[in-house]
């Protein structure tokens, strides 16, 4: 535990890619297998459920530090992370058990999911005596799933790879599906990621996909593509669909579909299930899976609002399906017959989709649908139809692409071309403060607009929204400033605020939702702009948003 403890203070140390690439190879250079599987699992995104309630843990942090309730809640106000919070508060230990992370993770921190709250309390002090200070806050982050350091899966790929002399796109392989909820890391699971490569393995694939091949977003002006890009008919232009995308692997007579984040979503969506005997073994294919009603206006794909309803719940029950039933819009061949494609041109594997969905036309299969254009210009028109027919904007996929291992450039380039998001001026009306190094400011707001025009007799503001990303650091200073001279109430963290500050928000969706005031909930909210040019008064009200809905 204290090993990993280290390595997690020398990442969050630094913010240079090579210093934090040189310190996951230091520590996988000496961590055990079995250690080593678990740092991969959390390093790499894998959060296994939440183990102990958060209001259990603060209780018995509060007994156990011997401070009044409001302290405790001050105290965590102030740091602003519960695991770093209750570290600080308890009694240190200076020396810590020598277990390793393996060992703590399976032995200690696992079997408390499910057990009663009075085992509960009677054990964790146990287990936090034994702890020095850093391993003590590691233990709490796991235990509450807050574990973050700043490292993506590519940074720890890159990692094995070097330790093991890899290509990184073979570890990257590997490590498919190995943060999927059903995965259990082993000393095994961390040795097959790192041993030498095999003809073995190429052969024995199973039900798992290939790492996905991520886009590049694309902010320049339409006039500058040219010099950018090159020529139009260099690029294979798509629509960007709004759902999940997701891999549909059909081998050995059976399918499996999974989602971006790696996680196996096939029982989530039966619809596709008829896959498996329509589809010819050895057949990857790479898509988007979206709701699809065709109905008068022409429109098929419905918003991204209606597919949500589907995600997290254990049950999909018969209303459910019929309100929203999903199809998957293919866009990319990754194998075909048992052969990898990737390291094939981005149109001769379109070429052979095309082919294969010719041969084999499938019920809740589509081609996605190829855009032309004698320019960009010409292609920028196309996309002003993007909200009208429910997508994003579009995708551009050089020809002779290859499929790369996520948001990296050494294979080809795709870019994804998004419209302008929605927009309205709202006014600041909460605040509270942020997490980890936001913990001392005032980050978090929630927004609101009028309820009635100008010029109404009584009109009050209506909260719709909470963003807390697209101001500088020094704008969330000014905004902190105004927030505490301005605070009229509080409501435990919350302070609620006399409305002085406008800010244009942009978010990506909208669509009426009936647990929001509003009647109103937006999609991926974020500030714009401060807008100082404005007043409270000339704020947006909800009939611009109600008006968007459309």
């Amino acid at each position: 535990m204290k090993a990993f403890a280290e390595l997690y203070l020398r990442l969050d140390a630094t913010t240079s890619s090579n210093a934090k690439l040189q310190a996951l190879r230091d520590y996988f250079a000496s961590a055990p297998a079995g250690d080593a599987a678990w740092a991969v699992y959390f390093l790499a995104g894998g959060r296994p459920r939440q183990l102990v309630p958060s209001r259990l843990l603060r209780e018995l942090a509060t007994e156990q530090a011997g401070l009044p309730e409001w302290l405790f809640e001050e105290s965590y106000q102030a740091v602003g992370d519960l695991a770093e919070a209750i570290s600080l508060l308890l009694p240190e230990n200076p020396h810590g058990t020598d277990e390793g992370l393996g060992i703590w993770v399976e032995h200690h921190l696992l079997p408390l999911r499910g057990q009663p709250g009075e085992a509960v309390r009677e054990r964790l002090p146990q287990l936090w005596s034994q702890l020095d200070r850093p391993s003590l806050m590691l233990c709490l982050k796991l235990v509450t799933g807050s574990f973050r350091v700043g490292v993506s899966k590519l940074l720890v790929t890159r990692a094995l790879a070097q330790l093991a002399g890899l290509d990184a796109k073979r570890v990257a392989q590997r490590m498919v599906g190995y943060t999927d909820l059903s995965h259990r890391p082993v000393a095994a699971s961390y040795l097959k990621l790192v041993a030498p490569e095999s003809d073995d393995e190429h052969q024995q694939r199973g039900g798992q996909p290939y790492p996905f091949f991520l886009a590049h977003a694309l902010q320049l002006p339409v006039e500058q593509f040219d010099s950018a890009l090159g020529a139009v008919q260099d690029w294979q232009v798509e629509w960007k669909w709004d759902g999940i995308r997701a891999q549909v692997v059909k081998r050995d007579g059976q399918l499996w579909v999974w989602s971006r984040g790696e996680e196996l979503i096939t029982e989530r969506f039966p619809e596709l299930h008829s896959l498996a005997a329509t589809l010819p073994d050895g057949v990857v294919i790479d898509g988007e899976i979206l709701v699809w009603k065709p109905g008068g206006d022409g429109i098929a794909v419905q918003p991204f609002a209606l597919l949500q309803q589907r995600l997290g719940r254990k049950t999909l029950g018969k209303k459910l399906l019929a309100d929203a039933p999903v199809m998957l819009q293919a866009y990319d061949l990754l194998e075909w017959q048992g052969e990898d494609w990737r390291n094939r041109p981005q149109h001769e594997r379109r070429r052979q989709l095309e082919h294969l969905l010719q041969q084999h036309p499938l019920a809740p299969l589509l081609l996605s649908p190829l855009l032309t254009g004698d320019s960009w210009a010409d292609l920028a028109r196309q996309r002003e139809a993007s909200r009208s027919l429910g997508v994003e904007g579009l995708m551009l996929k050089q020809r002779e692409a290859l499929y790369g291992v996520g948001r990296t450039k050494d294979m080809g380039l795709w870019w994804k071309w998004k419209i302008d998001p929605f927009s309205v001026d709202a006014v600041l009306i909460y605040a509270q403060r942020g997490h980890g190094r936001r913990a001392s400011l005032y980050s978090d707001y929630t927004f609101a607009v009028w309820d009635g025009p100008p010029g109404a007799a009584q009109r009050t503001l209506v909260p719709f929204a909470k963003a807390y990303s697209g101001l500088s650091d020094e704008e969330m200073r000014k905004v902190d400033a105004v927030v505490r001279k301005t605070t009229v109430d509080t409501f435990g963290p919350v302070r609620s605020v006399t409305p002085t500050l406008v800010f244009e928000l942009g978010f990506e969706g909208i669509a009426l939702s009936k647990r929001h005031k509003s009647g109103i909930a937006v999609r991926f909210p974020r500030m714009l702009r401060w807008r100082h040019d404005k007043t409270v008064e000339q704020a947006d009200d909800l009939t611009t948003l109600q008006a968007l809905l459309g």
